[in-house]
């Protein structure tokens, strides 16, 4: 599968994309894993916003934050893909986008995630390491990672 990636700050986004970023997150985290959480946490707008559309439709998604709103390092969150897009690359393909634009725009620095723990082996694929710190968030296990420099 191969996307069309736009890659904006919050104020650069249309109301289009802001209503498309928040539906997508919450089919996603809210429907399909069931999560309740307050999604709108007040990071968005802080946020660079990585969107990968096939055609019109948004299947891959990542929120970057710069270094010291949610960890010292530069960090990618609300990381996913939609339902149409899942076995087909768009994972991969997402981590490899998301990790080029952060080298892009802040140079070679560290990047860390947390992950949902059953994704572990996936994202150790693009160099990230646990970090041994493990915990419930909304009632499903994650593990905090880290990507260094070196990768």
């Amino acid at each position: 599968m191969s996307l069309r990636w736009e890659w904006k700050r919050f104020n650069d986004l249309t109301a289009d994309e802001v209503y498309t970023i928040l539906c997508v997150r919450q089919q996603v985290f809210v429907l399909e894993q069931e999560c309740l959480y307050l999604d709108a946490d007040g990071k968005d707008r802080e946020a660079f916003h990585l969107m990968g559309f096939d055609g019109e439709d948004m299947v891959a998604y990542a929120r970057i934050l710069d270094a010291g709103v949610s960890y010292d390092e530069v960090s990618m969150g609300r990381i996913l893909t939609t339902d149409k897009a899942r076995g087909k690359g768009a994972g991969i393909e997402l981590m490899e986008v998301g990790i080029r634009q952060i080298n892009a725009h802040y140079g070679q620095v560290p990047i860390r995630i947390s992950a949902q723990t059953y994704l572990l082996a996936f994202y150790e694929k693009f160099g990230f390491r646990s970090t041994g710190k493990e915990y419930l968030e909304d009632e499903i296990p994650h593990t905090e990672m880290l990507r260094g420099v070196s990768q």
